[in-house]
């Protein structure tokens, strides 16, 4: 898996790049069909922006959030992507199998 982190009119400093690495094992633990993410950290007066596209087998998932303060920003992040990677994950499982399974009782 690949990891981008940039930043726009923000220098990415050490910690907020290791935090965002840390806060994602979280999404690689969940889906491991992870080939991609590209992380862009933006400051706009006093709104802290973070937005992430992460490619994954199938498909490309979208997230951002915005708060006041970039950590919270980055948790509010994570916590979409997880949420967007789980109901992505519960679409290629195919759930009619479990239907032939069933017994009807009479």
């Amino acid at each position: 898996m690949q990891l981008n982190v940039s930043g726009h009119h923000l220098e990415v400093t050490d910690s907020l790049r290791g935090y965002v690495e840390t806060r994602i094992e979280k999404i690689e633990r969940h889906f491991d069909l992870v080939s991609d993410m590209n992380f862009i950290l933006t400051v706009e007066k006093l709104r802290h922006k973070a937005e992430a596209t992460i490619n994954v087998n199938g498909g490309t998932i979208y997230a951002d959030a915005t708060e006041e303060d970039m950590y919270a920003a980055i948790d509010g992040l994570v916590d979409k992507l997880d949420r967007r990677v789980r109901k992505h994950k519960e679409k290629l499982v195919d759930h009619h199998a479990r239907e032939s399974r069933k017994r009807k009782f009479v």
